[in-house]
């Protein structure tokens, strides 16, 4: 059988909300006893910002989506879809942030839905978009938008959870427009390792803790590790090769080799296991862009380090790229883009 004739799917605009209130490393550092090198220098963490008390999520995903209209030139009206792909904490639980966001931006046309899948999300919509896209006559514009606040669910007192320290607050939003011939969204690569799944996960918040934010609902708790030897040891094992699969095996099935890649946006981390990513696949840190004034933004950080990476001159029209995150669960995926 011959293949099918299927329509590109390129990126129409993007955007990106970040609030303005900042914790610094410094400040994160006092906090929690920490040496002050060990959280700016060694996980990463410059500053992260930080909710305000009208930043709920899908005010913030929203004004992400904004942007990204004003980017593609698009009337919210004009959208055929609109996929959630953030975080589970939400204005309320049980209830469709998706929907909401339809609503405020205004895109009566479009129906809406979800996906999850915590800090990996992106690139698996990105794919379920672009695989829906392509064999749909009726989507022609589709919005991927995604907001988090976590850092809101740290315990900063909790050794446990120390990796989770450089948990940020923003929005981020990408338009995809099916026959659209630039910033081609190519193939994407997932892999889940369910033997960490039950490692981290949300347990009633310790005595003393303060209550969540009130713009947050009633959720009482926090994140917490289990069996958090197994996970350290587990993801030691793991974690590089599995990320350096998603990236090649992305690259690849797009028609591409690693030595084809030009830029990775990738999840923020530690940045000793950042640097040893960039060099697994033939990068530089020349060739991405590391989140440390940001922190990690759960499923926001890949169109942020797109964003970024623009800016700061690191992606050039024609440039393979590759937008890849790694979730709790856990979760590896990556997306190829060709820009330009």
């Amino acid at each position: 059988m011959a293949p099918l004739d299927l329509p590109p799917i390129g990126i129409l605009g993007t955007g990106v909300y970040i609030p303005d209130a900042v914790i610094t490393g410094a400040e994160i550092a006092a906090r929690t006893g920490l040496p002050e090198f060990v959280v700016t220098d060694k996980m990463g963490i410059r500053e992260i910002h930080v909710a305000g008390p009208d930043d709920t999520i899908t005010a913030m995903a929203s004004k992400a989506a904004r942007h990204a209209l004003v980017n593609a030139g698009l009337d919210a009206q004009a959208l055929d879809a609109v996929i959630y792909h953030g975080s589970e904490y939400k204005d309320h639980i049980v209830w469709s942030a998706a929907s909401k966001i339809q609503q405020l931006i205004g895109a009566t046309n479009a129906f809406a839905f979800e996906t999850y899948a915590l800090c990996a999300g992106a690139p698996i919509a990105y794919k379920i978009a672009r695989d829906m896209m392509r064999v749909d006559e009726r989507l022609n514009n589709v919005l991927l938008v995604s907001a988090s606040r976590e850092n809101d669910l740290i315990d900063l007192d909790n050794q446990r959870t120390r990796f989770m320290f450089n948990f940020g607050a923003g929005g981020g939003a990408a338009i995809f427009r099916r026959g659209h011939e630039r910033h081609l969204v190519l193939e994407s690569a997932i892999k889940t390792d369910g033997t960490l799944a039950d490692t981290v996960i949300m347990t009633p918040a310790a005595e003393g803790v303060t209550l969540l934010p009130p713009e947050m609902g009633t959720l009482h708790g926090r994140l917490d590790v289990h069996n958090a030897e197994y996970m350290a040891e587990r993801l030691g094992e793991v974690s590089l090769t599995r990320f350096v699969q998603v990236i090649t095996e992305a690259v690849e099935h797009s028609g591409h080799t690693l030595a084809d890649l030009r830029f990775l946006g990738i999840t923020h981390m530690k940045s000793s296991f950042y640097r040893e990513i960039l060099a697994a696949v033939g990068l530089t840190p020349d060739q991405s862009v590391y989140l440390d004034h940001y922190g990690h933004i759960q499923s926001v950080d890949q169109v942020l380090a797109l964003e970024l990476g623009l800016a700061q001159g690191k992606i050039h029209d024609g440039d393979l790229i590759v937008l890849a995150g790694a979730g709790t669960g856990y979760t590896w995926s990556a997306t190829a883009i060709r820009w330009g």
